[in-house]
């Protein structure tokens, strides 16, 4: 209060006004929370009652209910932040202002109350310009405080309003944004929105779009907007498909986590590279060449290959019991089962279904021969058991499985990773070191470079029924007999009925559905994360320049009408496996047909740190674009160098200097994987429970990491260790140093015992 009462009177006077405005808005969102809380509290009560269309009916409801109250509660913060003042109209009446708020909201009489940012209406709120104002006299940024007003800035397009003194002038809500302190929380960026990011966000949805941008230009920001933009763009299309957003890793993920909440969307299936396949929780992979040869799409062919050596022959006829009697199976017979199965096109597992049956068949018709020939022939007894024999005879199960066994996609992998010689056979276009990379023990952890393999092995595998269709058999039986009694009581029902001359209005199917247990209700969301097969409406890829080939099939799986929004800097590619550019990652899947646009402009990293880390990428022979910062920033990089073997030492003396600066804000250590122990164990003894590691440390002020998990994130104040060794681990690729040296918003300082890579100093 004493900030405002400070300001001149007519600041006062406008706060005041735009103070009793959001006091309704936030009265208005109230009423609709109670109001909502009262429907779904009476649907609830109404419990399980009713015909099988009010249940569905009902369980409709309810999610609706519950989905919009969690839309209300997510837009709490800053429910409103904009204002749109317009020129008179041609009868000389003044609009009434226009309100932009994170939601839309409208009166009991629908008066409309606030836009929502996503609307046609509210995009000259991002768009106009004095040049181009769109009959915009000013746009006002409303700085709020929980649900108070603290301030008002206004960008003035009408000229003549700063002649009538009508302006409100302040620092700029956009430089006020970009420095304020880190959270460790990735905040929308809906308030400040930048004309050039507006353009991208509301792009259609069709195609393949590419944003690329270098560090610091909101490209983040951009991919988590525009998955809320055309999630209410196009609402009917996508609310059952769904919408898939992919990140680099599961710190990132937790980074960025908040924001689409808070922009009124929650329906956002989000996950990370290595938990794109339902139930793995894959670990990054350590070991380049191996990233390397797991991402080549040649990986196709080698799963592929192992898919079809667990569809064999035996080299020489085997023999099987069944009920004592002997039976052969001959190489013939199994070669020519195999190829009729192969023949259906079906996965792995349904095929062998197909497999299972030939060879049942002729080995019962095989066994009914021997049976008639051993009692004299001529004996028409009926024999229609032996195929049930034949399929219970342990002897024959082996035998089957040994030819074609059912497999998961982790069994198919496990097995032939374990397996050099399988390996050989599976993989002949790969050199003996590149087999030897993939070579790894059986329950050994599985990685984010995996995740494309065992997807491709679950295509070409199929669903794994570990109850060999007992549960499916298991199942239409009782459907079976449920239909039964149904048709049963509408029997007994429909002639009680005629008697009083009224017709059954209820089938037998209906009948049975309605007294089945229902199955939990999942939203679309749910669902969609749970099943590999889902096809999304749209995906979104942030940090794309890291994917390998494997990684693109993968997600173009994921949605066959290829309407994806891709978002990275090729020049921060750092993987094993990473794109030299747009057009070799996207061509395999999507040849030319895919639109890019470039954001220009870095609003995080000061000028002086951007400017280093520019040079530092080119004098290694890095092209990278290098987008103009809005800000200076207070400090150069600051470089320390450390005598040999004091590294840790010289740590100890920077790390207290930088977290004073921080004022609390967020300190990051950027380190190489061999010093990452030894850094955190420093940090901990200088500031105990204020330092965190991996996604956990995102909620503390103090973080150790490495640089790919640094990817994607910003602190207010980074240290970096041994610049060259980062290189070194890297391949001798700089992308990883480059990404490191951008993460600050406010100051670098970079500790080194050996030669710092050329171009950070200025020479």
């Amino acid at each position: 209060m004493d900030r405002i009462e400070s300001l001149p009177t007519d600041h006062v006077r406008s706060i005041e006004a735009e103070r009793t405005y959001v006091h309704d808005l936030y009265e208005r969102l109230d009423e609709l929370r109670a109001e909502k809380e009262t429907q779904l509290a009476k649907v609830r009560k109404a419990g399980a009652v009713g015909t099988m269309q009010n249940a569905t009916e009902r369980d409709a409801f309810a999610t609706m209910y519950e989905d919009r109250l969690a839309q209300l509660n997510a837009v709490e913060d800053r429910l409103v932040f904009g204002r749109l003042d317009f020129d008179p109209k041609d009868d000389g009446a003044t609009p009434d202002p226009r309100y932009i708020g994170r939601i839309g909201l409208t009166s009991e009489d629908q008066t409309r109350l606030m836009v929502d940012w996503r609307a046609p209406e509210s995009s000259a709120f991002y768009q106009a310009t004095a040049f181009e104002r769109r009959n915009v006299r000013r746009r006002r940024h409303l700085i709020l405080k929980g649900r108070d007003v603290i301030g008002v800035e206004d960008d003035v397009l009408d000229s003549s309003l700063l002649a009538d003194g009508e302006s409100l002038q302040g620092g700029g809500a956009l430089l006020a944004a970009v420095s304020q302190r880190r959270t460790g929380r990735m905040a929308d960026i809906v308030a400040t929105i930048q004309s050039e990011q507006d353009r991208i966000i509301r792009s259609p949805q069709q195609g393949v779009l590419v944003v690329q941008g270098g560090p610091g230009t909101g490209k983040t920001a951009v991919a988590l907007h525009r998955a809320a933009y055309l999630l209410y763009e196009h609402r009917e299309r996508l609310k059952s498909a769904g919408v898939l957003l992919v990140g680099p890793s599961a710190s990132f993920m937790t980074y960025i986590e908040r924001v689409l909440p808070s922009l009124g969307e929650t329906g956002v299936v989000m996950a990370s590279v290595g938990r794109l396949m339902p139930g793995i929780k894959a670990i990054p992979e350590k070991d380049r060449l191996t990233a390397r040869v797991k991402g080549r799409l040649e990986m196709v062919d080698f799963v592929a290959n192992a898919v079809a050596e667990r569809q064999r022959t035996f080299p020489s006829a085997r023999f099987v019991k069944v009920e004592g009697t002997t039976l052969k199976i001959s190489p013939k017979l199994v070669k020519r089962a195999r190829d009729k199965a192969r023949a259906t096109g079906k996965p792995h597992n349904q095929a062998r279904e197909t497999f299972v049956k030939i060879m049942v068949r002729e080995l019962a018709d095989q066994l009914k021969d021997k049976l008639e020939k051993s009692s004299g022939g001529g004996n028409n007894v009926d024999r229609s058991y032996l195929t049930e024999d034949v399929r219970a005879s342990r002897d024959v199960r082996i035998a089957l499985n040994l030819c074609w066994m059912p497999l998961t996609p982790e069994k198919l992998l496990s097995d032939i990773y374990a397996n050099p010689e399988r390996l050989a056979w599976a993989a002949p276009f790969l050199k003996k070191k590149e087999r030897a990379a993939l070579y790894r023990e059986r329950g050994s952890a599985w990685t984010e470079a995996d995740v494309p393999l065992l997807d491709e092995a679950a295509e070409l595998l199929g669903e794994y029924d570990s109850s060999n269709g007992r549960q499916k058999a298991n199942q239409e039986s009782d459907d079976a007999r449920d239909l039964a009694n149904a048709e049963q009581a509408l029997r007994n029902v429909d002639a009680m009925l005629a008697e009083y001359g009224i017709d059954g209005v209820l089938s037998a199917e209906e009948l049975a559905a309605f007294n089945q247990v229902s199955e939990t209700s999942f939203t679309a969301a749910e669902r969609a994360s749970m099943d590999r097969t889902w096809a999304y409406g749209h995906v979104v890829v942030d940090e794309a320049q890291e994917l390998s080939p494997m990684q693109w099939r993968l997600l173009m799986r994921r949605c066959p009408m290829k309407s994806f929004t891709i978002v990275g800097d090729i020049a921060q590619a750092s993987s094993a496996s990473a794109s030299k550019s747009w057009s070799q990652a996207l061509e395999p899947f999507v040849e030319d047909r895919f639109r890019l646009e470039e954001l220009t402009v870095n609003y995080r990293t000061p000028k002086q740190i951007a400017k280093s880390a520019t040079r530092m990428a080119r004098a290694a022979g890095l092209s990278v674009s290098a987008p103009e910062a809005v800000r200076k920033g207070d400090w150069p990089p600051i470089i320390t160098r450390a005598s040999e073997s004091e590294l840790m030492a010289t740590l100890r003396e920077a790390l207290p200097v930088e977290v004073e600066l921080a004022e609390g804000g967020m300190v990051a250590i950027i380190a190489p994987q061999q010093l990452l122990r030894e850094t955190r164990t420093v940090a901990a003894e200088l500031f105990g429970a204020r330092v965190g590691t991996g996604s956990g440390a995102l909620d503390q002020d103090i973080v150790v990491t490495s640089t790919s998990d640094a990817k994607g994130l910003e602190y207010d104040i980074v240290i970096i260790l041994e610049p060259a060794a980062i290189v070194e681990e890297s391949g001798g690729s700089v992308g990883s140093l480059y990404v490191a040296m951008t993460r600050p918003t406010q100051r670098l300082r970079i500790l080194a015992e050996q030669e710092i890579p050329a171009g950070i100093v200025k020479e």
